[in-house]
C-alpha cells in the first residue's frame, strides 16, 4: 500500500497532519508491513499557510504510483483550482482510492474527480464545491473511490476512516485509542 500526501505552498498544515498521523501509524504501530508513503509536491519544499516548511519526497513526478492519493486545503486552493499546471499534475492520479481534506476537495474538483459524486469541503466553501459535485454536510463521505472530509479537524476523522477502510475496525479502534482521540 502506497500512500502519496500532496503539499502545497498555503496549505493548511493540519489538514496535512491530521490524516498522515493515522495512516503512518498503519506501518509504525505494527498493523501492516506493506504501508509506505511519500510527500509529494511540485518543489523541494513547500511552506503551510502559517509558515511551517515540509520538505518533499518527489518532485513534479507523475501521481499514478500510489494506491492511495490524499490532497489537502487551505485558502491556496482558490487559487490553485485554477492553476492549470497545478492540476495537470494532480490529473494524473490514477489511483485506487483518493482522498482530500477540507478545501482539497476543491482541487479534486477542479481536476474533474468530483463528477458525478458527492462530496464535502469546509463549510465555507459549500458554494465552491457545488460547482463540481453533490454537496454533503458531513465530516467525511466516502463516494466509492473518493474519500473527502470537511473542515480542518476533520482530517483526523479522514485518516481513522481510511485506517478502517484498509485494516479494519480493530485497527482503528487501536490507532484512535494510541492517538487518546475519542473517534
Amino acid at each position: 500500500m502506497r500512500i502519496g500526501f500532496v503539499v502545497f505552498d498555503g496549505m493548511t498544515a493540519l489538514d496535512f497532519v491530521g490524516v498522515y498521523d493515522p495512516l503512518t501509524r498503519l506501518a509504525t504501530m505494527g498493523f501492516r508491513e506493506d504501508v509506505s508513503w511519500e510527500i509529494c509536491g511540485r518543489r523541494e519544499r513547500v511552506a503551510a499557510a502559517a509558515g511551517v516548511e515540509i520538505g518533499v519526497d518527489t518532485v513534479s513526478r507523475p501521481l499514478d504510483r500510489y494506491d492511495l492519493l490524499v490532497v489537502p486545503g487551505g485558502f491556496a486552493t482558490r487559487t490553485l483550482r485554477n492553476d492549470e499546471g497545478f492540476l495537470a499534475w494532480l490529473d494524473t492520479a490514477d489511483v485506487d482510492l483518493l482522498s482530500s481534506v477540507c478545501t482539497g476537495s476543491l482541487l479534486l474538483g477542479a481536476a474533474g474527480f468530483l463528477d458525478g459524486r458527492r462530496a464535502t469541503t469546509h463549510p465555507s466553501a459549500y458554494d465552491d464545491l457545488s460547482e463540481y459535485c453533490t454537496v454533503v454536510r458531513e465530516r467525511v463521505v466516502d463516494d466509492g473511490d473518493v474519500v473527502t472530509a470537511g473542515g480542518v479537524t476533520s482530517g483526523l476523522d479522514l485518516g481513522l476512516a481510511l485506517v478502517e477502510r484498509l485494516d479494519g475496525a480493530e485497527t482503528r479502534e487501536a490507532v484512535a485509542a494510541q492517538m487518546d482521540y475519542p473517534y
